[in-house]
């Protein structure tokens, strides 16, 4: 008779393996089914757009950085007094000005560092202003030109918000205030280059024929962001003066897409190397406040500021400098009609305050997105129509369900009463003001066009556009 124990073990080892072998077999399966991204445009930009992302349709973006403390001109602020006449021009002379009316001679722009204290910046209260201007996704600033890192970045010592400022991660403890309130997505801008790194000037000047700067500097920020913060965006900027190569973007976008912990929900934009605006990435942003004016192919970003002239804070900003409420809620519904998200830019002082202008501007837009914000969020554009022909303050976007369309009029129409060019011949349900929750009448017109009898604007909550709710019947 065989060793009982001994014939045990065999069959237990048999088992063992035939179920590792299976296990191994249906592993196998399930990876081929699991989409691997490659290191080439064709196989990255055919990676599907989250669809978190394209519904949010509004976002804050936030300039915060040492150029928050000389508060002139610009976030350009160094380049523009210290870089090169040919590149800046007559506008140097300006900085060039205000710096020797203002400051000792041989000061230096690291010394501003010191004055970036954000001593009264409150995560939470910022948190609580952006969930109530009812944007779904923030984007900040972790690092502009000027190489400054909002967090404690190991290849930016002495240049960072915990060595150098505040002595805090602002970065941090605005992400965990963010994430903590509510479900806005969390994101983050990143320079890839800077004016005066000497890794960069030393890249920069062979020709690019080496990469030092990306592999000892670039690279390593995007890891730490990416692993020490997950966000949910990508915002890429500074890449224009060399090619996607030189950044080696291919490789980090592939290792982002397929392995980062980000990997199923992370959106980027097409700023990876100065082949690729307008060309690759997940959105197109083509250029600042890009407004392409139409439905395109690819869905799009128009990122532009509330301060007319600067994304950075400017301390002489006057009132005037501050587009209107209307004008932002304008840009809004053009840019969601168009297919289109509006990523809408603030600029903190560098005490850590949102200006008041700005904070306003925000909690105006939130107020009507309370009530018209079922014409935006989650919408499509409305591809036979977008800009009315008979009305052109009124625009259009479709609801999920294609039953439904949104009406939004920007112009209050004399004697309440709406035409249409859009809207005629349509099998028409119901209209309803999203604003008061009231049917309206309507009538064809003989000579062609929709009529639409509106409740009188004083019924009305919001003064800055009216979104009508029209049901079809398909």
């Amino acid at each position: 008779m065989p060793n009982l124990r001994r014939v045990t073990h065999l069959v237990f080892t048999i088992a063992v393996t035939v179920a590792w072998i299976s296990a191994s077999a249906c592993g196998s399966a399930a990876s081929a089914d699991i989409q691997r991204y490659k290191p080439d445009w064709t196989s990255l930009d055919a990676r599907p757009l989250p669809a978190w992302y394209d519904q949010a349709k509004f976002g804050v973006f936030i300039h915060w950085g040492v150029y928050s403390v000389p508060a002139f001109g610009s976030e350009w602020f160094w380049m523009n007094w210290r870089g090169k006449v040919k590149i800046v021009g007559r506008k140097g002379a300006n900085y060039v000005n205000f710096m020797t009316k203002n400051y000792k001679p041989g000061f230096t722009y690291q010394e501003f560092g010191p004055q970036f204290t954000a001593e009264f910046f409150d995560p939470m209260q910022w948190a609580s202003i952006i969930k109530d201007s009812g944007a779904k996704y923030v984007v900040l600033t972790t690092k502009h030109h000027e190489g400054y890192t909002l967090w404690p970045s190991k290849k930016s010592f002495g240049w960072n918000s915990v060595d150098v400022g505040p002595h805090r991660d602002l970065v941090g403890d605005l992400s965990r205030a963010i994430r903590s309130l509510n479900k806005t997505r969390f994101g983050v801008y990143h320079s890839l280059y800077e004016w005066f790194n000497p890794l960069w000037l030393q890249d920069k000047q062979s020709n690019l024929t080496t990469n030092t700067f990306v592999t000892e500097k670039v690279l390593p920020e995007l890891y730490e962001l990416v692993n020490h913060y997950k966000p949910e965006i990508i915002w890429s900027d500074g890449e224009w003066e060399a090619p996607d190569t030189y950044w080696d973007s291919l490789n980090f976008l592939t290792w982002l897409y397929n392995d980062s912990p980000v990997k199923d929900t992370i959106v980027v934009n097409d700023r990876w190397g100065g082949d690729t605006l307008c060309k690759h990435g997940g959105f197109m942003t083509c250029a600042d406040r890009y407004q392409p004016g139409k439905v395109i192919s690819r869905k799009w970003e128009n990122a532009m500021t509330i301060d007319k002239y600067s994304w950075g804070y400017r301390r002489n900003a006057r009132a005037l400098d501050v587009f209107s409420i209307q004008n932002l809620i304008t840009q809004l519904v053009e840019t969601v009609s168009f297919g289109g998200n509006l990523l809408l830019n603030i600029s903190p002082t560098s005490d850590g305050m949102i200006p008041p202008l700005h904070e306003e501007r925000l909690l105006q837009m939130g107020q009507w997105l309370s009530v018209n914000g079922e014409s935006i969020f989650n919408t499509n554009p409305w591809l036979t129509c977008q800009n009315d022909t008979q009305h052109p303050h009124l625009w259009y976007t479709r609801g999920k369900n294609t039953s439904t369309i949104y009406s939004i009029v920007l112009q209050w129409p004399d004697g309440n009463l709406l035409n249409s060019a859009c809207l005629d011949k349509l099998n028409i349900e119901s209209i309803v003001m999203l604003d008061t929750q009231s049917k309206l009448k309507w009538s064809q017109k003989a000579e062609g066009g929709l009529m639409i009898k509106l409740e009188d604007k004083s019924k009305t909550k919001t003064d800055w556009g009216w979104a009508l709710r029209v049901t079809l019947n398909l």
